[in-house]
């Protein structure tokens, strides 16, 4: 079987994944194929900055300058989601899609600066086996839309689920006045 990838795009949940941490999550998928899939959560804010967990990072790191809750695993670790500036091959950057990819937190920061042109750091991530994630998606679980950089760096996640289903051209777009509560409509 052969997975067409969904490298680039983001996952939004549908109103039917009610269930934290995934309920109204937006997932920029970093990696997908045949073995599987792996993303960050962009629209988890955690109340912790870069500067008290990573402080060589904090200045290279975008608006508000704070962590992100990536995903449920591997929440000890931290992935680092930046994008380059055009024909820059910047040392301790992964392409994942275009521009953007990730970033060894291993290497100084100096070795990046010019580089670097938006960045966050997410603690763990959201990982899906062979054939998971597909199976999620036609149980009606998420929506796959196209990203735009804005998703990820942009300085309101908090509206974010709501943004990203009300450009989209169809029923989604309905779906973004969706009742934080139904029970309550």
């Amino acid at each position: 079987m052969t997975v067409s990838t969904l490298t680039g795009s983001l996952l939004v949940a549908t109103p039917l994944l009610d269930e934290p941490p995934f309920r109204r999550s937006v997932i920029l998928l970093l990696d997908h194929d045949d073995d599987g899939a792996l993303g960050v959560v962009v629209n988890r804010a955690a109340d912790l900055s870069v500067d008290r967990v990573l402080p060589n990072w904090s200045t290279a790191v975008d608006e508000p300058g704070v962590l992100f809750m990536g995903g449920p695993v591997g929440t000890d670790s931290a992935l680092a989601v930046a994008e380059v500036a055009a024909d820059t091959d910047p040392p301790g950057w992964r392409e994942c899609f275009g521009r953007i990819g990730l970033v060894d937190l291993d290497v100084p920061p100096e070795l990046l600066e010019g580089a670097i042109t938006r960045m966050r750091i997410f603690a763990g991530y959201a990982g899906w086996s062979g054939g998971q994630l597909e199976g999620e998606i036609a149980e009606g679980a998420w929506y796959v839309v196209e990203s735009e950089p804005a998703d990820v760096f942009g300085h309101d996640p908090e509206t974010l689920w709501r943004r990203v289903l009300r450009r989209q051209n169809d029923q989604m777009a309905y779906v973004s006045t969706y009742p934080d509560d139904p029970n309550q409509n």
